[in-house]
């Protein structure tokens, strides 16, 4: 019987997380090029055999979510036509998660519309982690495996020494809650809620009020990710207004433009931890924004498909050296 062999190559904004989760597997990441000609054309091209490997294609959709979503659908058609065995596709950030249903009249249900075109070109797996809206699992016919970056984020938030008896877990919103109270238990502290509207289909979001008793306490907002800044400081100085002492916040996935970096720098907030599912350059300055690698999480994923054994023990506690902070974006 012919031996597996894998091989993980990366698109044009999954180049560094490729290469963290390379590190990991002990292997050299695939060769391949993107060109973007002056049109706005783009051409793909792998620089080595794939006939017969397992390939894994690291790319977010996410600070150019067109031209990346379009990018992957390139990528997973030359391997398939290069005689590739299977193709995974490593999406860390799926950006059009967020368009998971026909809310209002003559709109278009954005995340199916993605997966029907992933499997339809011919991809035989997909990775990704913290989807805006669970429930796009169900439009991937295909095997799908969703992580969690609870379990890393709370293994360094207690790392660094912010778990004590003060510590309340906040959520931006309602539909946050749920993960919130997961955050809680995962810490052994107690939750506290936002009140959060959105009158319009912006990144603008009020805070109305907080549920629970923050007075008093170092207050943890946790969110999945976070484009202005904007809730995450509105929500921060309602904190503050309501006696809280600290605020540090947990996000998923970090998107902020310059202009979300300077809103964080400026506000009550202390740090920010997040992970590196998004290669943003933007953060690179910040003395506030701490990230951490979810690559080795990625990585033992892919080790643990090639080896065909359960990956659901990595939605719990993590090994030590799955989790690591990134000096660096």
């Amino acid at each position: 019987m012919v031996k597996k062999e894998i091989k993980i190559f990366a698109g044009s904004s999954g180049k560094k997380f490729a290469k963290r989760m390379c590190d990991y597997l002990g292997i050299d990441l695939g060769r391949s090029e993107v060109i973007t000609f002056s049109d706005g054309n783009i051409f793909v091209r792998i620089l080595e055999t794939v006939r017969g490997k397992n390939i894994y294609l690291v790319q977010p959709i996410a600070l150019r979510p067109n031209e990346e979503f379009v990018e992957i659908l390139f990528w997973i058609d030359a391997f398939k036509r290069a005689s590739a065995r299977d193709v995974t596709v490593i999406i860390p950030y799926f950006g059009y998660a967020k368009g998971d249903k026909k809310d209002e009249p003559r709109v278009s249900i954005r995340a199916r519309v993605c997966a029907d075109a992933i499997e339809m070109v011919g991809a035989d797996r997909t990775i990704t982690m913290d989807l805006h809206s669970p429930q796009v699992q169900g439009f991937f016919r295909k095997p799908i495996d969703h992580l969690y970056a609870l379990p890393s984020l709370c293994a360094y938030i207690k790392q660094i020494g912010l778990v004590d008896e003060d510590l309340v877990v906040v959520s931006p919103d309602a539909g946050f809650a749920k993960v919130a109270r997961e955050y809680g238990l995962k810490l052994d502290v107690p939750v506290a809620i936002g009140d959060k509207i959105r009158r319009r289909h912006d990144e603008n979001a009020e805070i109305l009020d907080i549920i629970g008793d923050v007075n008093g306490k170092n207050a943890l907002i946790v969110d999945d990710f976070s484009i202005s800044g904007g809730t995450l400081v509105n929500l921060a100085n309602g904190l503050v207004k309501r006696g809280a002492k600290r605020i540090i916040a947990c996000l998923s996935h970090i998107l902020l433009n310059d202009a979300g970096v300077k809103k964080i720098e400026d506000s009550p907030i202390e740090l920010v931890v997040s992970t590196d599912s998004v290669e943003n350059p933007y953060i690179s300055n910040s003395k506030k924004i701490k990230i951490i690698s979810v690559a080795p999480l990625f990585a033992e994923v892919v080790k643990r498909i090639e080896s065909e054994e359960s990956v659901s023990i990595l939605f719990e506690d993590l090994p030590a050296n799955l989790v690591k902070e990134v000096s660096t974006i």
